[in-house]
């Protein structure tokens, strides 16, 4: 995995209650969810790259106030609960 350094002021981290590891993994979530929003990682990808499940990633999007339902149309929408109910996440 290849590294980033971004300058940030000390005083950002202290204001969020966070260490730099804590700040670090905040950057990255919130750079996560905004390229998901985007529409340039799928959940999946975000979920894999951020170390948490896919179902966690939704979580995350929740607390965050992304639609994962936003871009999708009545075809892509049954397209997901298809597959939901093939992995046994939606239960009947």
């Amino acid at each position: 995995m290849k590294q980033l350094q971004v300058d940030f002021p000390q005083e950002l981290a202290f204001l969020l209650h966070m260490n730099e590891v804590e700040f670090s993994y905040e950057i990255k979530k919130i750079a996560l969810i905004k390229l998901y929003e985007l529409g340039k990682v799928s959940s999946g990808k975000a979920a894999s790259l951020l170390g948490v499940t896919k179902i966690a990633f939704i979580d995350i999007l929740n607390q965050y106030q992304v639609s994962i339902f936003e871009d999708l149309d009545t075809s892509e929408l049954q397209e997901e609960l298809n597959k939901a109910r093939k992995t046994g996440l939606h239960k009947k």
